[in-house]
This record gives structure tokens, C-alpha cells and sequence, in this order.
């Protein structure tokens, strides 16, 4: 292996016009016993421009002036990645990670810098193994979060596992950045269960969790993609649900008290019992005119007892018999999905995300916001280019784990978590979009969390700050977006990325930056911070 190492340095040390050919060349060499030609675009091929537009989510990253990645891989094994890695060391390119496209900045398969780097795409990475009788999966990387959750069902209908409700959205975004969804309050977020991974490293080795120990298992499972190394897949503990779920949604118009609704639900949400998940998000024109609040619950047992717990800890809500319904939880995902009642097998179909020009971002609120800001908030939403807003309770299991159990501190203190989202189906008028959401967030920034003003690493935001040009980024310009994602837990996290990948191969705009302890025993240092 060394000779092969050194015979390629000399033969490829940089792209050139022949860039295809020589990083052909390179894939042979390390992966010989694969047809590489079938899994290597570059952007004169005739599939490129389908191949990279096929899973990006966000129309605003799909136009002329993006710079877009000078070759596509698509490797269908483990060791065409180690290759891929490989050869983009020795052709000194970047390389960036792609599995669903949902990331709201399209940090997986673009650049801000305008710097050369290479997409690996892990559509073909996608396989799904339940073992039901111990309650664990293994699930790859590229596997969306609606094909894992079919095939639990079809193994186990009392089986599940806490992520979130966009069913394209893919395992190795999702789970690297933690997870919510309707389960989360009685289980965690999807990294809380995260048993044992399946990594690529920046040397192109494959590490278990006792290889690669507990500081970069820790680091993995929250942390945000694209920092640490390539996931090629998670052993998942899955969740006990009954046979039977309720949920309701339900509208609320300005007429019927939506600002007193959300004003109250803040209060109350948050201390409700595990088994209830109950979001408030404010939609514009919810009656075709004024904005509104829409009310969603998941209860995990029957309708007779979510009415009683619910009409007692929030009878100004009004829900009634006829807005409960029944259903295995496999079709209460259906419908969080918004297919009402399809076949689930609609969950395996990965191109039903609808593709907008949008922009997305978030808050944390610690403690509740006065009737009269609510009140301001609603009259966002009269403008032509509002959003949506989305917020989820915390409380449950999530107050009970420490802030430092994984990278997501989001625990204890935080009464919800705000998701603003607007969405533009032309480029005519996104700009006014954006401003909306920008200026939306900016009025809010007296009412929620401070010091550090807190967001969540998958709603990725780089209005928060974005890392230096190149690879020798600043750890103490990251500090400013690092510790709204992270808090204390950044800098272990940069301090693992130190340890594991020091040369920073592993890097986007906003990755977490290698902080060297120079005279220190690592680990010592880690574990006494950790504590």
C-alpha cells in the first residue's frame, strides 16, 4: 500500500484538463475490483446535471452562479468511499457528503468558498437490517427516514424509532445532527439512540465504536455532518409503541383565540406527560386570509384517554371526539407526512418531497413568551411573503438527559425549539422571502434564548457565521455560530476533531474546526472538560 501511495503522488499531485481520467486512474488503483467508470461524473458527462439536481431539495441552490462540485461519485460499496477518500487526498480536493439534500444551506453538495471539491452521493447506500427480537437496526447512511420506518413496521407493528416527519430526509443528515420528531419527548432525539456506527475516517480506514472509541462516537452522534468522517451506517435501539396511536390536528383563526392558544400552549405543552407530543406552529392565511395556529398531536395510547388528559391540562384548546383518530403508529407517520391516510408504502417513495426555493432557521426559547410579543409575532404573518413557524415542546425524557451526554445541549432549560421556515415556489421573489425570515428572526431576538442565542445544527443557518476561506479555519471565529449549535459542547468537539482529523480533510463552511491542545494529554483533557 505504501508504494501504491507513492506511485500515485507522482503520477496525479494535481487535477489538470485531464482531471476525469486521473482520478479514474486513482479509483482503479485503490478499488480494483470495481467498474469505477460507472460510479465517476464529471461535468461534461451526460448525467451530471440530473445526477446532482436529483436530491437537492433547495431550488435556491440550483442556479448558474452556484459552484458545483468538479466531479460526482456514486459508490454502490464501502471500498469505492475508502477510494474516493484516497484519491482526493492526493489530489489535495475537498470532499463533501450527500445522502438526502435536505440540508437547508446545500452544504453537502456546494460551495459558498467557490473552492474545487468532490460530492459523494450515497443514494446507493441505503440498505435497512431489523433485528426485532433484540429491537435494533442497522441502517446506511443514504436510507431515508420513511423507508426505515416502513420497514420496521413490516418486522414489528409495535416497534418504532424517534425521528423526524419529512420521510425523504435521510439517515446520515438527521442522525448525525440529533433528530426530533413525534417520539422525542418520550424517547430523545434519533442520536439518543444511536447504539454503534460505521465510519470513514480521513485516512480512509473503517471504524466501529471500539475502534473508534467513545470521544468521536460522542462527537458523531449530534455533532452536524461533514466535520468528522463519511457514516457508512447506524446500529439503531428501536422504541416500544402500542398498537394503537391518536393524534389530532387541529386549526384555530385569530376569531377563535389562535394568540391566546399558542400563548397558553407554551405553558402547558412542555410538562404534558411523554406519551402526549403536541406542536403549535402559526401558518399564514389559515382561512384564506389571516394567520392562524395549527395544533398536531401524537398520543401514544387510545382516543378516550388522550381526550381526558388533554381536556383537563388544556380544555381551552377544544378538542373533541370527533378530532381524535385512532391508528397504528406506521400510519400515524403517513400522516405527519401529510399523505392523510395513503398506503404506507407511500413512506419508500423518494421523490414526493416537493422541491421550493426556501430558506430555513431556528430558535430555542427558554421561558414563555409575554401574550402581547405573540400578539407582534402573528402580525408577521399578514405579509405576502411570510412562512411558517413551527414549534415543538421539549420537556419528557429531554429534560431528564445532561446537556453533555451528546453534542445536542438543548435539554433542560428549553421550553420548545422554533423552526422558521418560508418557502418560495419561483426565484422572482425569493429575495423578499428571505427578507421576511430574516427580519422575523431579528424581532425575536429579545424573546428567546441568549448568551448564547441558541439553534439547532439541522436547521444549518450561515447567516449565524460561516468559517474562514480553506482548511486553516479560525477556532475562535467558529466560536460565534459553534456555541448557538452546541454551547459548552463545542469545544470537545473541536477538540475530538483535533484528535481525529487535525489536517482538517473533513471541512464545509460551517464544520467543526480542529482545536490542537498542544503539551496535553488529549484524552485527560477531554474527559476533565466532559465532566
Amino acid at each position: 500500500m505504501a508504494i501504491l501511495w507513492l506511485l500515485l503522488i507522482y503520477i496525479s499531485p494535481a487535477l489538470s484538463d485531464n482531471s476525469y481520467e486521473a482520478f479514474l486512474n486513482c479509483l482503479s488503483l485503490y478499488s480494483p475490483n470495481s467498474t469505477v467508470s460507472e460510479i465517476l461524473y464529471n461535468q461534461g458527462s451526460v448525467n451530471y446535471t440530473d445526477l446532482l439536481n436529483s436530491t437537492i431539495q433547495n431550488l435556491r441552490f440550483t442556479s448558474q452562479n452556484t459552484t458545483k462540485p468538479i466531479l460526482i461519485l456514486t459508490p454502490t460499496n464501502q471500498e469505492q468511499i475508502q477510494a474516493s477518500v484516497s484519491c482526493c487526498k492526493n489530489h489535495s480536493l475537498s470532499i463533501r457528503v450527500r445522502s438526502g439534500g435536505h440540508d437547508y444551506e446545500g452544504l453537502s453538495y456546494r460551495s459558498v468558498n467557490s473552492s474545487q471539491f468532490v460530492m459523494l452521493d450515497l443514494t446507493n447506500l441505503r440498505s435497512i437490517h431489523i433485528n426485532s427480537h433484540r429491537g435494533t437496526a442497522w441502517v446506511q447512511s443514504g436510507a431515508t427516514i420513511g423507508e426505515l420506518y416502513y420497514k420496521i413496521s413490516t418486522k414489528n407493528s409495535t416497534l418504532a424509532f424517534p425521528a423526524g416527519t419529512c420521510p425523504t430526509v435521510c439517515a446520515g443528515g438527521q442522525f448525525s445532527g440529533g433528530g426530533i420528531g413525534t417520539l422525542t419527548r418520550k424517547y430523545g432525539l434519533s442520536a439518543d439512540n444511536i447504539l454503534d456506527a460505521k465510519i470513514i475516517d480521513s485516512n480512509g480506514k473503517i471504524l466501529d465504536r471500539a475502534v473508534m472509541g467513545e470521544d468521536l462516537f460522542w462527537a458523531i452522534r449530534g455533532g452536524g455532518g461533514g466535520s468528522f468522517g463519511i457514516v457508512l451506517s447506524w446500529k439503531l435501539r428501536l422504541v416500544q409503541v402500542p398498537e394503537i396511536v391518536s393524534i389530532f390536528i387541529i386549526n384555530r383563526t385569530l376569531d377563535q383565540g389562535a394568540v391566546g392558544l399558542i400563548y397558553k400552549w407554551q405553558y402547558v405543552a412542555f410538562g404534558m406527560v411523554p406519551d402526549m407530543f403536541l406542536e403549535a406552529d402559526i401558518e399564514p392565511n389559515i382561512n384564506g386570509t389571516e394567520p392562524g395556529a395549527v395544533f398536531k398531536s401524537l398520543y401514544l395510547g387510545r382516543c378516550t384517554d388522550m381526550l381526558t388528559y388533554i381536556q383537563v391540562h388544556f380544555p381551552e384548546l377544544g378538542v373533541g371526539t370527533s378530532d381524535c383518530r385512532e391508528m397504528s403508529w406506521i400510519q400515524s407517520a403517513v400522516y405527519f407526512a401529510r399523505f392523510g391516510d395513503a398506503d404506507p408504502k407511500i413512506l419508500l417513495n423518494r421523490g414526493l418531497q416537493p422541491k421550493v426555493y426556501n430558506k430555513g432557521t431556528s430558535d430555542y426559547v427558554i421561558d414563555p413568551i409575554p401574550f402581547v410579543a405573540w400578539e407582534g409575532i402573528f402580525d408577521w404573518f399578514r405579509s405576502n411573503y411570510s412562512g411558517s413557524m413551527y414549534m415543538n415542546s421539549h420537556g419528557g425524557v429531554m429534560s431528564e438527559i445532561p446537556e453533555s451526554d451528546i453534542p445536542y445541549p438543548h435539554r433542560g432549560s428549553v421550553l420548545y425549539n422554533i423552526q422558521y421556515l418560508v418557502k418560495s415556489k419561483g426565484a422572482s421573489d425569493i429575495e423578499e422571502h428571505l427578507g421576511w425570515i430574516r427580519g422575523l428572526r431579528t424581532s425575536m431576538t429579545y424573546l428567546v434564548s441568549t448568551n448564547p442565542r441558541r439553534a439547532y445544527v439541522n436547521f444549518r443557518d450561515l447567516d449565524l457565521g460561516r468559517n474562514d476561506v480553506g482548511r486553516n479555519i479560525s477556532y475562535e471565529n467558529a466560536r460565534v455560530w459553534g456555541e448557538m449549535y452546541f454551547k459548552d459542547n463545542f469545544k470537545r468537539l473541536a477538540l475530538v476533531k483535533g484528535e481525529v482529523d487535525p489536517e482538517n480533510f473533513f471541512w464545509h463552511e460551517q464544520s467543526i474546526p480542529p482545536l490542537i491542545v498542544e503539551g496535553k494529554n488529549y484524552k485527560n483533557f477531554v474527559m476533565r472538560y466532559s465532566l
